[in-house]
């Protein structure tokens, strides 16, 4: 399986571990995602897909970071948040360090968004001097 699904299944983990404990409805589902990507019985996701080892508030924000890189896409941030959103509400309780993440990839989802829309503006304005000097 790709790197990014065995990536995007680590932050999942870290994001069912954001209120200290994994609940049982969190664990089935990161089971069942393991499984249909084929990462159930990978070395490294052994140990917190089985309860061995827990994930610290910091790993998670970690592994979201080098996941979505320095400069992500909308659209990559909103894929993850809807992600994380399903994993947090399988439990039908969201812990004020979940709703945390949320909030946070939610505000990166709109700088990025911001900073797409300034750079198409850029672009635009130094294509259209651009042709403005080819023209002349």
């Amino acid at each position: 399986m790709t790197q990014d699904a065995k990536q995007l299944l680590k932050i999942l983990i870290g994001a069912a571990w954001l209120d200290g404990k994994v609940q049982p409805e969190e664990q089935k589902r990161l089971r069942r995602i393991a499984e249909q990507k084929a990462l159930l019985d990978d070395a490294e996701l052994h140990p917190w897909l089985h309860g061995l080892r827990s994930v610290s508030v910091d790993e998670c924000y970690q592994w979201i970071d080098e996941y979505l890189g320095k400069h992500p896409k909308p659209a990559a941030i909103q894929e993850l948040l809807e992600e994380i959103s399903g994993l947090i509400y399988s439990d039908g309780d969201v812990d004020s360090a979940e709703a945390q993440v949320l909030n946070q990839l939610q505000r990166k989802e709109a700088a990025a968004a911001a900073d797409t829309n300034l750079h198409d503006t850029v672009t635009r304005a130094i294509q259209n001097l651009y042709r403005r000097w080819v023209s002349q």
